[in-house]
């Protein structure tokens, strides 16, 4: 089977890439680098350098690879920071996806699996399932919902099987720890790298469910393999709600440090964000989450191999007005 995997040397989609081979797939890589690197995607992946934004050049990666699979991870991911950069978000997220569903039905892909994102829940009562209906309250998921209603649509007209995953808070191995706009673990162990002061927007009694990418990225993989799932939506991550001081406890322990905290305005931001999965443990064999404490060592041990990663601004915001300190 040949798989294409999109955004396959960031983080998320470097790790699916690892998966498909590990299950034998022919797995083509396609990222453009704008916010991966190269080291990530794994020996035994054909790598090519195209954004998902490229008519053009996908359609000629199509026409020659004749794809089985599409698994598509590619995207800017900085939820908070899309309020600030509408049109580069729907660019990448919502047009960049579009063209790859297009070219998936010309072709006939037997699956094509979707990464969403708990961003479509919005400010929803907590946990969230499945059966409630999203409400995203920023761009970015206003545009990860756009993809999986076009998704429905398309499955409805033309028959394109599709899988949609709904990860949150997901940590792990090749994160981009210098991306001060998303990850907040990442952020984190990048501030303590570069001896720096801890950051928290608002009382940090904000909760999330954090996801170490092993609970996440082998069920992505996985899931071309599992019929019944094709047509359905998951939440995949963590299960377990912490508050993000205690959190930044947790990393500190991590890390061999006794951090020194710096609280922020706060942002515009859900402040209870964790999903229920019960489904999709009765659709995938699924082992149990690893606990965050464990998770966090194992980063912590690579990101000390890895040493810190420069910060930089964003190089496109499209509005200025209201956009957080440090931002």
């Amino acid at each position: 089977m040949k798989a294409l995997v999109t955004g396959a040397a960031g983080f998320i989609g470097s790790h699916v890439v690892r998966h498909c081979l590990a299950l034998g797939m022919d797995v083509v890589a396609l990222d453009d680098l704008s916010g991966g690197f190269i080291e990530n995607v794994p020996i035994g992946a054909r790598w090519i350098n195209a954004s998902v934004t490229d008519w053009g050049k996908l359609q000629t990666i199509f026409d020659v690879e004749q794809f089985d699979y599409v698994y598509h991870l590619a995207a800017y991911a900085a939820e908070g920071l899309s309020h600030f950069i509408r049109r580069y978000n729907y660019k990448n997220n919502l047009l960049g996806s579009i063209n790859l569903i297009n070219l998936s039905i010309l072709h006939r892909v037997k699956c094509f699996v979707f990464t969403s994102s708990i961003a479509v829940y919005g400010s929803g009562k907590a946990p969230f399932s499945e059966e409630m209906v999203p409400q995203p309250e920023d761009p970015y998921g206003v545009s990860k919902y756009a993809v999986e209603l076009d998704l429905r649509a398309a499955y409805k007209q033309f028959g394109l099987p599709y899988v949609i995953f709904r990860p949150h808070n997901v940590y792990g191995e090749n994160q981009n720890i210098g991306d001060k706009y998303r990850n907040v673990i990442g952020i984190l162990m990048n501030q303590i790298l570069t001896g720096q002061s801890l950051t928290i927007f608002g009382d940090g009694e904000q909760t999330r469910a954090f996801s170490y990418i092993d609970d996440v990225a082998p069920v992505i993989a996985r899931s071309v393999a599992v019929s019944a799932a094709y047509g359905e939506t998951f939440n995949v991550g963590g299960d377990y709600p912490c508050t993000v001081n205690e959190l930044v406890r947790k990393v500190g322990t991590a890390m061999d440090v006794k951090p020194e905290v710096r609280y922020l305005p706060k942002r515009n931001e859900a402040k209870h964000a964790f999903s229920l999965h019960q489904k999709a443990r009765s659709f995938f064999e699924m082992a149990s989450p690893v606990p965050l404490e464990h998770g966090l060592v194992r980063m912590a041990k690579w990101a000390k191999e890895v040493g810190s990663r420069k910060t930089k601004d964003f190089a496109e915001i499209e509005i200025s007005r209201g956009l957080p300190n440090g931002w």
